[in-house]
């Protein structure tokens, strides 16, 4: 008879059925899981892997306390979730000297740290910029910045995702500088072959320029979220059933930049950069990818279906309703003749 634990791992795979033919089960066996099971489950952070929100502290619970009383079919049972996790999400670390190029700008951009960290600067003659080695299809992306402080009016930092091309996909973050004591824009946008035209912009509810913060992007086949600190700014829904063309063809590269851009970048260009405070650094550390694995047979799993959690929606709301300053979705303006498609659905901020 099972007990209640492998009642309960039962429940969850029926729940979240495994994205894997049961031809590819793995046994494993009791004194295996008794001895290493902490250390061979990786069990991802809720902040990391926004699905294992449900999941994370009562697996690692009941799979500590399964694993001195269960039998073979628990065994059977365990070893499903082991691999139903292990295949969703692959999580790496970064190193900038392993994982980047710097493309421009000299000596400009430097890397520090045995790869922990990297600054780009700009000055009067020249910005500075890096590009991931690798590309990307569908993840999360994190890094951690520190912004350019003090009278940083007239630059820009840009961190985003992109393909190459005419017809290239795009999702952006850009950070346009300030005088001093006046806040950042957050500038998100989202390009889709070739065409973007659909920004979002925040204020944020903290000073970028004093400490290291997590910005995050979430690409996923249904949507893409943008994070500060895991709390959510922006969701950009799939709604290609409507018409919208929507940015998962194409592998896109990390790329980021510091760079002049006084003739729009603060009050659309009224205040100019001041290159007696030059150089303006920003600093990033802590790369992080966790790639979630895209193939047919994974085309119902949790990883694809997955939407922000209640909190989650919260939090969203309270960001677009304080500190949200500009909403392309709103701009009757800009768009005379109707506001695009996706702007009326009523879910697009869920």
């Amino acid at each position: 008879m099972l007990s209640w634990h492998q009642l309960w791992l039962f429940q969850l795979l029926l729940t979240r059925p495994p994205p894997f033919s049961i031809t590819s089960l793995v046994i494993i066996p009791p004194f295996f899981i008794s001895t290493t099971i902490s250390s061979f489950l990786y069990i991802p952070s809720p902040s990391r892997v926004p699905f294992a929100h449900n999941i994370h502290s009562s697996l690692s619970l009941s799979l500590k306390m399964a694993s001195s009383s269960i039998g073979f079919s628990g065994c059977v049972l365990v070893g499903l979730v082991v691999v139903m996790i292990s295949s969703l999400v692959v999580a790496s670390a970064g190193n900038f000297y392993q994982d980047f190029d710097l493309t421009w700008g000299d000596n400009r951009a430097k890397v520090f740290k045995g790869g922990q960290l990297l600054s780009l600067s700009l000055d009067r003659v020249s910005g500075s910029g890096f590009r991931s080695k690798n590309e990307y299809h569908f993840g999360r992306i994190d890094m951690q910045l520190k912004l350019v402080a003090g009278n940083s009016a007239g630059t820009v930092t840009a961190y985003y995702l992109s393909s190459q091309g005419p017809t290239h996909d795009e999702i952006d973050f850009e950070f346009l500088g300030n005088l001093s004591g006046d806040p950042y824009i957050v500038h998100t946008n989202v390009f889709t072959q070739g065409k973007g035209n659909r920004e979002q912009q925040f204020h944020l509810w903290f000073d970028p320029t004093r400490n290291f913060h997590t910005y995050s992007i979430i690409w996923k086949p249904q949507h893409i979220i943008f994070l500060v600190d895991n709390t959510p700014l922006r969701v950009f829904k799939n709604a290609e059933s409507i018409g919208v063309p929507f940015p998962k063809s194409q592998p896109m590269k990390i790329y980021s930049s510091l760079w002049n851009a006084d003739d729009w970048a603060t009050r659309g260009g009224l205040v100019k950069t001041d290159w007696t405070k030059a150089p303006f650094t920003a600093y990033y550390r802590n790369f992080k990818v966790t790639a979630f694995k895209s193939t047919s047979s994974q085309s119902d799993s949790g990883w694809q279906t997955n939407e922000l959690d209640a909190p989650g929606r919260r939090r969203l709301r309270w960001v677009q309703k304080y500190f949200m300053i500009y909403n392309y979705c709103t701009d009757l303006k800009r768009f005379p003749q109707g506001l695009p498609p996706e702007c009326s659905s009523r879910s697009r901020f869920l």
